[in-house]
């Protein structure tokens, strides 16, 4: 995966792609897993450094008539069209997004490539794997269809959700945006 430097970048996005290389090789070197941390609503989540192609101040989004209500609409970043999802929106949480602020973390895999609004800043964790709960069994019995949550971070006062968000938008979730790279 490549981390593409912005030409045109805040000084914000070059400070967190400059993190995501920096975590990048300290996980070679040592056994943690490297997280981006965003807030959705009063909640803090994470996704593993491997699935984030890049940070972005969010471009203008066009709106696609009769998407799902938690896809905003398509986005050119970069010469590729992608889907602006809203996470708040997908997980029903008081949705506290704007579409004309914050930052998008464009997230790619093998098979599709997406765009998730966040409304601050993107932080980098380096988390030792014992601060990870795995099996957070108090949500699997809850909600055995909720295998998207990889785990919970434990640190200090804080938890965070470690999430897999190819679990939560799949590629046939975004089959109805027109033109988005699927």
């Amino acid at each position: 995966m490549n981390v593409e430097e912005p030409s045109s970048a805040s000084s914000n996005e070059q400070k967190v792609s400059a993190a995501i290389e920096m975590t990048r090789s300290d996980a070679d070197q040592e056994k943690k897993s490297n997280i981006i941390v965003f807030r959705l609503g009063e909640e803090e989540y994470g996704l593993r450094i491997d699935q984030i192609k890049e940070v972005v101040i969010t471009p203008r989004i066009t709106q696609i008539p009769l998407t799902p209500s938690y896809v905003k609409g398509v986005a050119n970043i970069r010469g590729n069209i992608l889907a602006i999802i809203d996470l708040e929106d997908k997980f029903a949480l008081r949705n506290t997004m704007s579409e004309t602020s914050g930052y998008t973390l464009v997230v790619e895999s093998h098979e599709y490539n997406m765009a998730i609004l966040v409304k601050d800043v993107p932080n980098t964790l380096s988390v030792a794997d014992t601060d990870i709960d795995y099996t957070p069994a108090v949500v699997t019995e809850m909600h055995g269809d909720q295998d998207y949550i990889n785990g919970i971070i434990k640190l200090d006062d804080r938890l965070i959700i470690l999430i897999d968000i190819f679990k939560i938008i799949t590629k046939d979730d975004l089959k109805t945006v027109i033109g988005a790279k699927i």
